[in-house]
This record gives C-alpha cells, sequence and structure tokens, in this order.
C-alpha cells in the first residue's frame, strides 16, 4: 500500500511540474491541475489515516540522494496540505462534464471529500458549509442501482473509480471475484474454471446490523450459495458482482463518494455541533426511507450519533468505509476495547463453520498499537532518518 501510493504520488507530483510549464490553454490547464491535486488529495486522505505521520513530498526530487533525507511530517500539517489541495480542486474543477468525460473529478467530488477531511478533523462548522455545497445530486430511487454496470455515474455517483470489461483494454474490475467463496467455483462468478478469494466475509454480527425489511439487505451480500445442488451457508458480498462476457473482466465501477454518504456526513456534523436538529434528522430519514425503513424522532444527541454511525454502517457497508469511521469516532484505546469484544463475539459463534479447527491464541486479538498501520520495514531500511510507528519496533 505504501509504495503503490507514493508511486501514485510521485506520477501525480510529475503532471503538475509539467502541466504549470505547458503552452495548453489556461481552460484546459485548470480542470486537470483540478482533478490532479484531488487525486493528491485522496491518496494523502489514505496514508495519513493508514499510518499517521507520513512523508509529505508535493515536488519530484531532483537527485535520487535527496531520497535519503525525506522524513515522516506530523499529521497536522498532512491534513493541512490535504486542505490546501481540495481548496484549490474546488475553484479549478468544473460541476459538470460533456457525457463523453463523464466519471472526471468534479467541484462537487472535491467539495465532497473536504466535507469529509474536515469532518475527520471534527472541524464541524467547516464540514457543515462545504457539504451543503455539494448540489445536483440526489438519492437513486433504487439502492441497488448505484452498483449496477449499467446503470453507472447516475444521479448519486459523486465519484466512483471507472472500470470497464468485456475487452482486452486491461480497465476492468475483478470485485466479484474477489469476495465470492473460496471454493464457490462458477456458483457465484459464473466462470466455474476461477478460484475466488473469499474475502470480507459479511459476519454474523454484520448480517444482524440490518432492520427487518431494508431493502439494502439483498443488494449488499448473501447469506449462502449454491453449488453442485447443494446449499453451501457461507456469506458473501453481492454489491460488485454482475453477469459479465470475459472470465476475470466485470464492468463494476468502485464507489468513492456518494450523496448519501454526504447525507450522513451533514447529519452527524449538525448534531456533533448542535445536537439533533429537524434538518438533521431530514438528511438521516432521507437515506432510511429509500432502504425502506421509518423515519426517526425524538433522539437525543448521544443516541442520534449512534443512529447515524448504524446507517453508515449499512448504507455504506463493503465500500471501504467502516475502519476510517470507526477511527475517527474512537481513540485508540477505544477502538481495542471495541476490537477485541467484536471478536470474542465471532470466537464465540463463528459466523462460518470451523470445520473443528479452533481458534488459537492470537487470533482477534487487537492491539491500541494498531491504530495506525506500521511504516515497512524495507523503507527504513532505506532511509534510516525515518521512525517507526509504536508497538512495531
Amino acid at each position: 500500500m505504501w509504495n503503490l501510493y507514493y508511486s501514485a504520488l510521485y506520477n501525480t507530483n510529475y503532471t503538475l511540474e509539467k502541466l504549470a510549464t505547458s503552452t495548453l490553454d489556461a481552460s484546459v490547464k485548470g480542470p486537470i491541475e483540478g482533478q490532479l491535486k484531488f487525486l493528491r488529495a485522496y491518496f494523502y486522505f489514505h496514508l495519513v489515516q493508514y499510518f499517521g505521520d507520513v512523508i509529505l513530498v508535493t515536488t519530484t526530487l531532483q537527485s535520487p540522494n535527496q531520497a535519503f533525507d525525506l522524513v515522516r511530517s506530523s499529521q497536522a500539517d498532512v491534513w493541512t496540505q490535504i486542505e490546501k489541495d481540495l481548496k484549490d480542486a474546488v475553484t479549478l474543477l468544473p460541476t459538470t462534464y460533456p457525457a463523453a468525460q463523464i466519471g472526471r473529478v468534479t467541484k462537487g467530488a472535491a467539495l465532497g471529500l473536504l466535507g469529509k477531511v474536515y469532518l475527520n478533523q471534527k472541524k464541524y462548522t467547516d464540514a457543515v458549509t462545504t457539504l451543503k455545497q455539494v448540489t445536483g445530486y440526489s438519492l437513486n430511487p433504487v439502492y441497488a442501482d448505484n452498483f449496477n454496470p449499467a446503470k453507472k455515474n447516475g444521479p448519486e455517483s459523486i465519484f466512483e473509480v471507472q472500470y470497464q470489461g468485456g475487452n482486452d483494454l486491461g480497465e476492468w474490475s475483478t470485485f466479484a471475484y474477489t469476495f465470492a467463496p473460496r471454493l464457490s467455483a462458477g456458483a457465484v462468478t459464473g466462470f466455474a474454471n476461477t478460484t475466488p478469494g473469499g474475502r470480507n466475509v459479511p459476519t454474523n454480527d454484520m448480517i444482524a446490523a440490518y432492520e427487518p425489511g431494508d431493502l439494502r439487505k439483498d443488494a449488499s451480500l448473501k447469506t449462502s450459495y449454491t453449488l453442485n445442488g447443494t446449499v453451501v451457508p457461507i456469506p458473501y458480498v453481492i454489491k460488485f458482482t454482475h453477469t459479465h462476457t470475459i472470465t476475470g473482466r466485470t464492468d463494476d465501477n468502485w464507489p468513492v463518494l456518494r450523496y448519501a454518504d454526504v447525507l450522513l456526513m451533514m447529519a452527524e456534523a449538525i448534531n456533533e455541533q448542535s445536537g439533533p436538529t429537524a434538518e438533521a434528522f431530514g438528511y438521516l430519514n432521507q437515506v432510511r426511507t429509500r432502504a425502506g425503513l421509518k423515519e426517526l424522532s425524538g433522539l437525543d444527541k448521544a443516541a442520534f450519533k449512534t443512529a447515524v454511525l448504524k446507517e453508515r454502517r449499512v448504507e455504506l457497508a463493503f465500500e471501504n468505509h467502516r475502519w476510517f469511521d470507526l477511527k475517527r469516532t474512537m481513540t485508540p484505546a477505544e477502538l481495542a476495547a471495541f476490537m477485541n469484544a467484536y471478536g470474542a463475539k465471532e470466537k464465540a459463534k463463528p459466523t462460518v463453520d470451523r470445520g473443528g479447527i479452533a481458534f488459537n491464541a492470537q487470533d482477534y486479538v487487537y492491539s491500541d498499537y494498531e491504530y495506525f498501520f506500521p511504516i515497512p520495514a524495507p523503507q527504513i531500511l532505506i532511509n534510516n532518518k525515518l521512525t517507526q510507528n509504536p508497538g512495531y519496533q
């Protein structure tokens, strides 16, 4: 992950430098610069949350020797750079693109990510002000349409990674194969000559988080599959599983920012700022109504916060938000206690039959230092000015 992000950052910085000296018309350069700065902010948004203090580099190096002088910057400095890039992007990006360019980063995407950046830093007033500027979007009437390859970049889509299957261009996605049960062969993917990854199995606890009648459940997961006439009780993610024509080459996009996310962030930020106002309830209930659930009312500040976080868990399930939400709302010690309690619950009643194989002493054991990932050891060997995160020495 570290290497991939910094490789992408090098490409982003290099292109920004070349763009600055190019002879392109300003009307063309502006949106390109905005897209690049959004991407740089997005990369650092992940890096700072995964690793804490990270190397902050916004220019290319002129010689290899300069790399050995790089040190980790504070999280505060990284967040400042993220905000700066996104503010620049907001001023440079268009609200929409012509149909042939749909899927590129827009002003709405930059505002949405900036609002999330403020929320992560508990800058609630800034978060509300920024997120209210994310306009021109609406909830898809049908939740499942957000993930249907035939309905990409719909009214709820603010930014999603674009994929294209069914050809030899190398732009396909493989999420269906990542999430399908490992021994399901072609029962889920439709192609028997494959061995899926079996990743991210929905647990009993996750399955139970859906309220009765929640329309999102059947669009997000299944609790079993049928192979050769036998029902196999292993849950799996189906959000990104759709019919495709070539083995291993699916057409599913990956959602990064949806309008439902923005609505729930606004509800959370308003609640943190001033308690659960009618406006905050309105944003939360828009998401619940689309899911076929009754509206909530009469909650105090603590109960409203719990309700919003629960709603985020099921609305954004399997879209790579949950870990960041937990970290954003818990201290390292609180997260460790939460994770260990969750692990004990899973060990007491495993989601999938283990075939008699017992848990060992290290299964589901989480320490508070794991709030951040370790800095990769090879990087520290290469550059002895880098320090390791506590707990990994």
